[in-house]
């Protein structure tokens, strides 16, 4: 069983990988995406969004920043929604099936004190810890990024 789950891991890094790589070339993800891909996290994000600010602070111009949080987005992501985005965006039929294979017929369950350990079905959302799932949610919510006129958006 752990072997099962080691090479688990393994798939979905190697998916994640290759769903990045085509998510870019394709134009799904924005430009300035920096988490859930390798080598542009956080510091990436950061470091971009401070000479964006003092390049536009050199120039003598007013800078605001606007940040938002998705509480809860993991839990939200519908695999079909996501296959119709990934499927419009040109993403293999066979890479587009193995994310619906693998958010599908999942289960949970619950373990209170005394309380009958009964399996529920999950409809919604993406694996807790899977090296994927944050790809999943950052392709899930691509749309929600505007075209800027005026300044830079990063996500």
């Amino acid at each position: 069983m752990v072997l099962l789950e080691t090479f688990s891991k393994i798939l979905e890094r190697l998916s994640s990988l290759h769903l990045a790589a085509a998510a870019r070339s394709l134009g799904i993800l924005h430009r300035n995406q920096c988490a859930s891909l390798t080598g542009l996290g956080c510091f990436k994000a950061v470091a971009t969004l401070s000479h964006e600010v003092r390049l536009l602070q050199a120039a003598f111009l007013k800078v605001s920043t606007l940040f938002l949080d998705v509480k809860g987005g993991f839990h939200n992501v519908c695999a079909n929604k996501l296959a119709g985005i990934l499927a419009k965006g040109g993403v293999s039929a066979y890479l587009i099936a193995w994310i619906k294979s693998f958010l599908s017929k999942r289960q949970c369950r619950l373990i209170f004190q005394g309380a009958p350990r009964m399996f529920c079905t999950v409809a919604v959302g993406t694996s807790q810890g899977s090296p994927i799932s944050p790809l999943l949610f950052v392709l899930y919510i691509a749309i929600l990024h505007p075209t800027i006129p005026q300044g830079i958006a990063v996500s």
